[in-house]
Parts: C-alpha cells; sequence; structure tokens
C-alpha cells in the first residue's frame, strides 16, 4: 500500500479510485498551514489543472522544504508547455489517465523513492534499496528480483500481515495474471536462503505472511 498525499487547491481528488487497488490518499489544499501539518506519506501529488501559479509556488515550497518524497503532477494538456524540470517533479500525469497507468507510476515512483537502510539489530538482517542488496549477519543473500522485491516490501512493513493477493498486487502488479502459488513459492525460498534466519518470515494461518523483527515466527 501506497500512501499518497494528494495536494489540490479545493481538495478535489484529480485521481480515479485508487482505494480499490489498497492505496491510502490524503486530501489537503494549498494552504500554507496544510502544507506545514501535512501526514507522513509515501509521495506526493500535486493539482495543476487550474490554478496554475498557485501550483508552481506549492512546488517551490516542496523544493525549499527538501520534502525526500517523489512528486507526481496531475496537469491538462492545456498547461503541458508550462511545466519543466523548474518544478522538481519525478514524473506527470494527464487528467483524466486510466486506473491502471496511475497506478503504475505510483508503484514505480514509491519504489525509486530515497528510504534509510533498513536494519533489524536483533537478526542482522539489512536491505539496501540504493544497491539492491540484502545481508543477513554480514552475508550478502543472493536474491532473485522478485525475492528482493518481495523482501524489501515486507521489511518496510514489519508485523503487518498480508494476504498471498495483496502481495501479488504490490511486488507483481495488480495487472500480474499468474496466481498466488507464486508468492508461496517466492516465500518458500526466501526462507531457504535465509537459513536460520527463516523465522523472520512467519505465516498467519489462513491470512497470510508478516515480516516478524524478532524471528520467532512460526512457520
Amino acid at each position: 500500500m501506497t500512501t499518497i498525499l494528494c495536494i489540490s487547491p479545493q481538495r478535489e481528488n484529480p485521481l480515479p479510485p485508487l482505494e480499490v487497488l489498497g492505496h491510502q490518499l490524503l486530501l489537503i489544499d494549498f494552504e500554507p498551514q496544510s502544507l506545514a501539518s501535512a501526514p507522513r506519506h509515501d509521495l506526493v501529488v500535486l493539482d495543476c489543472r487550474r490554478h496554475l501559479v498557485e501550483a508552481r509556488a506549492v512546488a517551490r515550497i516542496l523544493q525549499a522544504a527538501s520534502w525526500n518524497t517523489p512528486l507526481l503532477l496531475v496537469v491538462s494538456e492545456s498547461v503541458l508547455p508550462a511545466v519543466n524540470g523548474d518544478w522538481g517533479s519525478q514524473d506527470f500525469i494527464l487528467d483524466g489517465a486510466s486506473l491502471a497507468e496511475v497506478d503504475a507510476r505510483i508503484r514505480l515512483l514509491a519504489r525509486t523513492a530515497p528510504k534509510a537502510l533498513s536494519n533489524f539489530v536483533s537478526t542482522g538482517l539489512a536491505i539496501d534499496v540504493s544497491t539492491y542488496t540484502a545481508k543477513i549477519n554480514g552475508k550478502t543473500l543472493d536474491l532473485t528480483f522478485k525475492e528482493f522485491e518481495l523482501l524489501r516490501y515486507l521489511d518496510d512493513h514489519p508485523n503487518q500481515v498480508f494476504t498471498r493477493e495483496q502481495l501479488l498486487s504490490e511486488v507483481w502488479g495488480y495487472d500480474y495474471f499468474g496466481g498466488t502459488r507464486t508468492v508461496d513459492v517466492h516465500i518458500r525460498r526466501l526462507r531457504a536462503k535465509l537459513g536460520e534466519f527463516e523465522g523472520l518470515i512467519g505465516t498467519v494461518r489462513n491470512v497470510g505472511y508478516r515480516l516478524d523483527p524478532t524471528g520467532s515466527s512460526e512457520n
């Protein structure tokens, strides 16, 4: 799940219903006090369909405040000539873009967002997204891309239980046509590679999987 902070002049939602895909949408307006008290989020969407001057001012504020989250602009075709690198955005979408397109762009931006080095001291697990490496007690794990992405996603949400369907949607993409058996296979491979620390990935019977920082989960 990606928490999206949408900044719109009148708190209008310019996006398709992303909640149906598990994303969380938070709406605030352009007012400085709203920006100053913005809740935690993974990605910022700035509504630039109208009120372009005010939207540009908000973009400047975000840059000056060094917000360390990706910025996605929602624009209409008429304002495209005014959008350039000075806005500080990582991507843009046109007003009326499909749910599939918006979801794909959000997932890509969320995965490229700067994140701190993850490290569970009690187990020695460390995931470094800048180099796409995962280590256990200093030993590098030989992971495939999807194994790394799955471990990374669980690591980003410690103790949170995910169904197989949720993991399939978040890691493989909601338009992936394979079955949930794919998740089970990758979990089994991850546990094998974690060796004595396989308990990091726990099974919640009849629900799904979670990452347990204590490594005490029963599989």
